[in-house]
């Protein structure tokens, strides 16, 4: 039996148009809860050799041991939450790891073929996108935190205990 390079898939990323009732919806049609919205986020970083701000609001929950997020992009800094029009994508964007050193991690991908298309850091994480040819529409995502790993692990432990009520918390970095 073959071990995933990474370890088990952490996150599985979307991108909305409207981030609450993209959240309605997960919660009304596939029962998944409780929601942990932050609201003002803002990565500094590269894409593709471009330096630029992204501003998003992201909504986090959990199905299983899997993240679930749902990003709404807030400004138009090219990105890779648009296309090469400058458009917001919609749908399914990526999917995520977290790790214990990025370098080391995004040098053996690089070594596997990946491809570097944005780099981004604010003070709590610091995330690499990546791309591999022949799979387009899909970006590999590695993210270094460990505010992260433990936001993940509580947000499984509350899933499991989650009984349907106070389905939103709202955190804002604006306020």
């Amino acid at each position: 039996m073959t071990q995933a390079k990474y370890g088990p898939i952490d996150q599985i990323g979307y991108l909305v148009d409207d981030l609450d009732a993209s959240i309605a919806r997960w919660i009304d049609l596939m029962g998944v809860g409780p929601w942990t919205v932050f609201r003002n986020v803002s990565l500094n970083g590269s894409y593709r050799g471009q330096a630029g701000t992204v501003t998003m609001d992201v909504g986090l929950a959990y199905q299983g041991d899997v993240q679930i997020e749902l990003i709404k992009i807030t400004n138009e800094t090219p990105s890779p939450y648009r296309d090469a029009a400058g458009q917001p994508i919609l749908g399914v964007h990526h999917v995520a790891w977290v790790v214990d050193d990025l370098e080391a991690v995004v040098a053996r991908a690089k070594a596997d073929g990946l491809k570097v298309a944005f780099e981004a850091t604010n003070p709590g994480t610091r995330v690499v996108y990546m791309e591999a040819d022949g799979e387009p529409g899909v970006l590999f995502e590695f993210i270094e935190s460990p505010a992260t790993r433990d936001m993940i692990n509580s947000g499984i432990v509350a899933t499991r205990n989650w009984d349907g009520s106070n389905p939103v918390h709202v955190i804002d970095f604006a306020a």
